[in-house]
């Protein structure tokens, strides 16, 4: 790394963690260190340094060299090229073309006044490797030919053939001298520095910030925060609270570099040297409409970066993810239901250290991953604020993450049930039906739905008095059955009733809660009812309002929880039913590559009018204020811990809301990408989380319903959905032998609940994942980075899903150790490696890893009851014959038990032929829970006498090594022992 320290320079050296202030050239990719060569085998090309002119001297736009006869010829011949490419391109459109007209096209060059033009120098521009050229030119519909490019003053290299698409090598790319910032000061604060960054070369965007403030957070040993903002002007932004440090971290496990001319900022971990965030390798924007931030990464090995359709470990070969919640099934390259601006990247080196990144903004964004590796954060409002989060193993980081958006609340104990669900009931008769069918089956139930068919005409907060007339009866009998009842809303209000016959649009006008146009007057969009009205969640006001309806029609129906969808918003015309300005606000300078190509596709316009701000800027956070609404709303009316299901999402939605995947199809491919999914939303903090069992639209045949039954017994949220028209995939619809497959499933996922519930509150109180990676508990293993084929329940818990059809067997890896058959106690020794395991259309994969002790249960057919049932603890010793395990549990439903000590924990350890149990806190729901059974796994010899409390027990022993004492009687808010020898 070329590095020239001036005399300018600001050095400080404390603890474990320094702040340079250096003059740097631009970076070349040979400069950035990686922690291992495995990040880029190949050795890029040497860069020639170039000479920078004086940044006054600077110029924006190229000068054109004199014409020579042989530049003719060359130049005509180039041309004939470039008219063949045009012609071809015709044929080639963007993967989503606009909705309603046609993309905002890039703006013109704009040179500065008195800036004449400089073409980038050749031998500069063809010594950066393709997988490090960042493009300058990411307007989407637009063939960029070479003077397009360098009237931006920027390389133009046709990388390959044929001319590029999108998520390709750019031929348009930044030159080594292009201009971005200088640091020109940089002072200490009590939390870190402050510095101002200056530009005096405008950019091609309009309203350039010439002049930032940067700010330098050490907010903890392990969580560093970047903020680079306007100094003259308040910008949005994202209104969710974060922790505030107030003094700098004393020992953090990072160093922070930053280069001057131009600005860049290197982030290093001072354990191993890896550069986890390196800004320099590419210019920082900051326009009123578009910031830009570069970065290399550390590694290729990316996760997160939610909502899209793809594997777990994302592509970084020229992947770009839009964020912008949009209503659209779900599919790859789109910008789905919410948006998650987090990643989380392993590190080279096998060492199996993590770090994290977010950035806390809101707007419109693409998220663009290269090959370098390295990533560029382009975004179209609000301010560049950003975290870093150390690990160093990937479930800290997670950890570390959720202590700035928030720890998900603990849900209701009957969330953790099977949820059945599909429009088109057509009655609550029908509906009633269905719920008496798997009762008289023996199927677990817990919570029975209804989609919009229930509602009177699609409006909100009502019920069809003629079809669902017995609604109130049949939510009454799901109670008196142990079971729930929760029901569909969307947020778009009818506006066309006659007036004094719909309160909620009557009194939402009255008190002014709804959404407007840019002139003032109420936006009207169209949804199911018909011409709608939309909420400003925004606004306290439409939390009063909106808890007001609920409890009006809980009066009516009581029900127990919500399902909020369509709540990107998602609207049935672009904008609204007269259109929107046509301003900057609707067409940006910059559109990210949002489906339809437009900001108002199929939501209301981006000019839109909200208490906080625009819609521009508040647009995906549109689902989150409606979970908090819906979820204060439920406590307030319920009195206990609410439950709502929320289809847009963006970080803090733990906090309020479950999430489900969204409107799936019913195919093997979407079963399997419903893995990753799920597990990227454990990493977001959401691990209430599942997609459509058996798929929501098409229809599902029944060996697919059975293995998709299967896997989704172990979604965190379980919950079968079915689409209008098509025939019913609930258990009850199939032959008595799936049906008698989809049962056995259901009822080992309740045998779980017992540790499902602790896992949760682990997930509530530090920030765990429930559904894992395996590469959380295995981040030395590089095999287990991209397995999205099975996962984990906690640490232990390894459930390999069939997913393919027509097979009885599947393949799954085992990491190394010793692995225990959930159903017998069968071990297997892996040296980590793949094992080929029977699967039988009625059996679903499970093992056990050793050292865990899981607590199971009786299983009934709700939890009500299954929760009351005796205990039996399996404990899977490892070669030193221990084990350990940990049980939570309350009443299921207050409010904050864990806050107000209203609970019971258990932890339970093996430790030389001993068990014990030991209560580390009591309470009076754990005194009615005995432990019935205990089976040891792993017990390598036949014992001659076993004891429970020093008192002789009967057992039996098998010679796959189980050991199983039974007819216990062990009352739970006790201690015991039970020995053997």
């Amino acid at each position: 790394m070329t590095r020239h320290v001036t005399g300018a320079s600001a050095f400080q050296n404390c603890g474990v963690f320094f702040v340079k202030m250096v003059s740097y050239k631009r970076l070349s990719p040979e400069d950035v260190q990686f922690s291992n060569t495995a990040a880029s085998e190949e050795p890029p090309e040497e860069v020639t340094e170039v000479k920078a002119p004086e940044e006054s001297e600077r110029p924006l736009l190229p000068r054109r060299p004199s014409c020579s006869a042989t530049t003719a010829i060359i130049s005509l011949g180039f041309l004939l090229l470039m008219a063949s490419g045009i012609w071809l391109l015709g044929t080639i459109f963007w993967l989503h073309a606009p909705s309603s007209s046609a993309p905002h096209m890039a703006p013109p060059p704009r040179p500065s006044p008195g800036v004449g033009k400089a073409i980038p120098d050749p031998q500069a521009c063809a010594g950066v490797p393709e997988a490090w050229r960042f493009d300058c030119y990411p307007e989407r519909g637009v063939v960029v030919t070479r003077e397009l490019c360098e009237a931006r003053n920027c390389c133009f290299i046709p990388a390959s053939s044929p001319p590029p698409v999108r998520n390709s090598v750019p031929w348009c790319f930044y030159s080594p001298t292009f201009p971005s910032y200088s640091l020109v000061s940089l002072n200490q604060t009590e939390q870190g520095e402050v510095g101002t960054l200056v530009r005096t070369v405008k950019t091609y965007y309009p309203k350039d910030v010439l002049t930032l403030q940067l700010e330098v957070l050490y907010e903890t040993d392990h969580r560093l925060r970047v903020r680079i903002s306007d100094p003259s002007a308040s910008r949005f932004e994202v209104p969710i609270a974060v922790p505030n440090a107030t003094e700098k971290a004393s020992s953090p496990a990072y160093s922070v570099e930053l280069s001057k001319d131009p600005f860049g900022l290197v982030v290093k971990r001072t354990s191993s040297g890896t550069v986890l965030l390196n800004t320099t390798v590419a210019p920082l924007f900051f326009c009123d409409q578009f910031l830009q931030l570069s970065s290399s990464l550390s590694s290729q090995y990316v996760y997160g970066l939610g909502e899209h359709r793809s594997s777990f470990l994302h592509d970084i070969h020229w992947n770009t993810l839009t964020m912008w919640a949009r209503d659209a099934a779900p599919m790859e390259l789109t910008n789905l239901y919410g948006a998650h601006p987090f990643y989380l990247t392993m590190e080279e080196g096998g060492r199996g250290t993590a770090h994290g990144f977010f950035l806390l903004n809101s707007n419109a964004m693409d998220v663009v991953l290269q090959p370098g590796p390295a990533v560029t954060w382009r975004t179209i409002g609000g301010i560049l604020d950003f975290y870093v989060f150390l690990g160093p193993d990937p479930a800290s980081v997670i950890g570390q993450y959720l202590e700035v958006v928030g720890y998900p609340s603990m849900p209701v104990y009957w969330a953790l049930g099977y949820h059945l669900c599909r429009w088109g009931y057509g009655s609550s008769s029908a509906t009633w039906d269905v719920v008496k069918n798997m009762r008289n089956y023996g199927i677990p139930q817990d919570v029975q739905w209804n989609d919009i068919d229930y509602m009177d005409h699609a409006l909100d907060f009502t019920f069809d008095p003629a079809n669902f007339s017995t609604l109130p009866d049949m939510v009454k009998d799901l109670h008196n059955h142990g079971q729930r009842y929760v029901m569909i809303l969307d947020p778009g209000i009818s506006s066309v009733q006659q007036e004094g016959r719909y309160w909620p649009y009557d009194e939402g006008l009255k008190r002014g809660v709804f959404i407007n146009h840019s002139d003032g007057k109420t936006l009207i969009g169209k949804v199911w009812p018909g011409q709608t009205a939309f909420p400003d969640f925004s606004d306290p006001v439409t939390h009063e309002w909106w808890y007001d309806n609920l409890k009006r029609f809980h009066d009516q129906v009581p029900f127990d929880g919500l399902w909020i969808d369509m709540n990107e918003p998602s609207n049935f015309v672009d904008g609204s039913t007269v259109g929107c300005p046509d301003n900057e606000l609707e067409n940006p300078p910059y559109t990210p590559g949002v489906l339809g190509g437009l900001l108002r596709a199929k939501t209301v316009c981006a000019s839109a009018l909200q208490k906080t701000s625009l819609h521009y800027n508040m647009h995906s956070l549109y689902g989150l204020l409606e979970a908090k609404a819906s979820a204060n709303a439920l406590r307030r009316i319920l009195g206990k811990r609410a439950f709502v299901i929320s289809r847009s999402t963006f970080p803090s939605q733990g906090l309020y809301s479950g999430h489900w995947l969204g409107d799936n199809r019913s195919h093997w491919k979407d079963m399997y990408t419903s893995i990753a999914g799920m597990l990227t939303f454990n990493l977001l903090g959401v691990p209430l989380v599942g997609a459509d069992v058996c798929g929501f639209s098409e229809q599902s045949d029944e060996e697919l319903c059975v293995r998709w039954t299967q896997l989704g017994a172990f979604y965190p949220f379980s919950r079968n959905h079915n689409t209008l028209g098509e025939p019913a995939q609930d258990p009850t619809a199939f032959s008595p032998l799936a049906r008698a497959a989809m049962r056995q499933s259901l009822l080992l996922r309740y045998s779980l609940f017992p540790l499902l519930y602790t896992l949760f509150h682990r997930a509530h109180t530090h920030g765990h994942t429930v559904a894992r990676p395996l590469l959380f508990e295995f981040p030395e293993d590089v095999r287990t980075y991209g397995i999205d084929k099975q996962f984990l329940w906690g640490r232990s818990l390894l459930v390999t899903p069939v997913l393919d059809p027509g097979v009885d067997y599947v393949v799954g890896y085992f990491p190394q150790g010793l692995w225990y058959d959930y159903y017998t106690g069968d071990s297997v020794r892996s040296k980590g490696e793949e094992l080929r395991l029977h699967a039988p259309l009625d059996k679903i994969n499970l093992y056990l890893r050793e050292g865990a002790i899981i607590p199971t249960q009786r299983p009934n057919t709700t939890l009500w009851v299954s929760s009351g049932q005796p205990l039996h603890l399996i404990s899977c010793l490892t070669e030193d014959g221990s084990a350990t395990g940990e049980l939570f549990w309350d009443d299921g439903e207050s409010l904050d038990t864990f806050e107000t000590d209203q609970y019971a924990e258990i932890v339970f350890s093996v430790v030389k032929n001993t068990m014990t149990s030991e209560v580390l806190r009591d309470h009076v729901e754990a005194s009615y829970m005995t432990v019935e059974t205990a089976s040891i796994y792993g017990v390598k010899s036949k014992p001659s006498r076993v004891t429970v409390n020093s008192h002789d027990a009967a057992f039996s022993y098998r010679d796959n090594q189980v050991l199983t004492v039974t007819d216990l009687g062990l009352n739970l808010s006790q201690n015991f022992t039970i020995s053997w020898m």
